[in-house]
């Protein structure tokens, strides 16, 4: 069964192709607008605006590290500088060149990584960010999005480029479901409610909000109200969206295509304890790394999936 069937959503764009539309729109509106690549720009959609202002495309190759270096210092220089690759290598290759040509010196610098996930599938652990928003979320002054779907995907990279500061925009391989039209509210730091109910919530974002939806049918046929929250910025979190679930739905399940410490529910986690302390459950991938295979059986394989979400809410109800 097909991401999105059961609550009846149509397949559109995968987030990388709606970013690349996006930033290709966007040149004219801003000037300063560049890209810098790593070699990759066919993969991860800058190529469309390296093709439209040759001028403002920045290839410096297969050097992720050098790469955020290059966009740091084009920031310095008053650009707005998109630096992408895979989410693997920028954020684990060039990890300490984010820390002090980045988020340090707070510079203008807008990070997308693609390739998000294990749903990349046969590529394989290699090339799977999995560690990514945690290593993102863990550096001052950065925003960290992770949109679910073509519409506030293409959302995300406007807001993202008119953010002062530095970002993170995490994108998926795969198409996803249409969640949304273009009425929909996208703000850094503001959650969407994608589906209210008072008897749990379930929280998520990217590929996972369209099977929480999912999820929500299944509990739905089954009696239980569930309310499904698009967390799609993770820092900084929209705190009253998450108390408000715990106050009024009384237990919140997280999901979401990362390692399970230091993601989404980790950020969830901090601000329920600290605010309204309620059951927690979570659906991740675990505590280990995936493996090479199709995409649709390793989100099987490690769990990420509309039943599993449908069982947790069930679990963390009758604590």
């Amino acid at each position: 069964m097909a991401i999105g069937e059961l609550s009846g959503y149509q397949m559109g764009q995968a987030t990388r192709d709606a970013f690349g539309d996006a930033l290709a729109a966007l040149g004219d509106e801003f000037p300063a607008l560049v890209t810098v690549d790593g070699d990759v720009g066919n993969s991860t959609r800058t190529e469309p605006f390296a093709l439209k202002y040759p001028e403002r495309g920045f290839n410096v190759g297969i050097a992720e590290s050098n790469m955020v270096s290059v966009a740091g210092g084009l920031a310095g220089a008053g650009k707005i500088p998109v630096v992408a690759s895979f989410a693997c290598f920028l954020l684990n290759n060039a990890f300490d060149q984010i820390r002090m040509s980045v988020a340090f010196p707070n510079q203008n610098v807008k990070l997308v990584g693609t390739h998000a996930g294990i749903s990349i599938g046969e590529d394989g652990p290699s090339q799977m960010g999995i560690e990514d928003v945690a290593l993102a979320c863990s550096m001052p002054g950065v925003a960290v999005m992770v949109p679910a779907d073509a519409v506030t995907a293409k959302k995300a990279t406007r807001a993202m480029v008119e953010h002062q500061g530095p970002t993170y925009l995490r994108l998926g391989r795969p198409n996803v479901p249409a969640l949304y039209d273009d009425s929909v509210d996208f703000q850094i730091g503001k959650s969407i409610t994608l589906k209210e109910g008072s008897d749990a919530t379930i929280i998520a974002n990217g590929l996972m909000v369209s099977i929480a939806a999912d999820a929500a049918k299944i509990l739905s046929d089954e009696g239980i109200n569930v309310r499904v929250i698009d967390m799609h910025t993770v820092k900084p979190i929209d705190r009253e969206a998450v108390v408000s679930a715990a106050k009024e739905t009384g237990c919140i399940v997280v999901a979401e295509e990362h390692l399970h410490h230091g993601g989404l529910g980790s950020a969830v986690a901090q601000v329920v304890s600290e605010e309204h302390p309620v059951p927690m459950g979570y659906v991740n991938v675990g505590d280990c790394y995936a493996e090479s295979g199709d995409p649709m059986g390793l989100l099987e394989k490690y769990g990420l999936t509309a039943e599993k979400i449908a069982s947790t809410v069930k679990a963390v109800k009758a604590r």
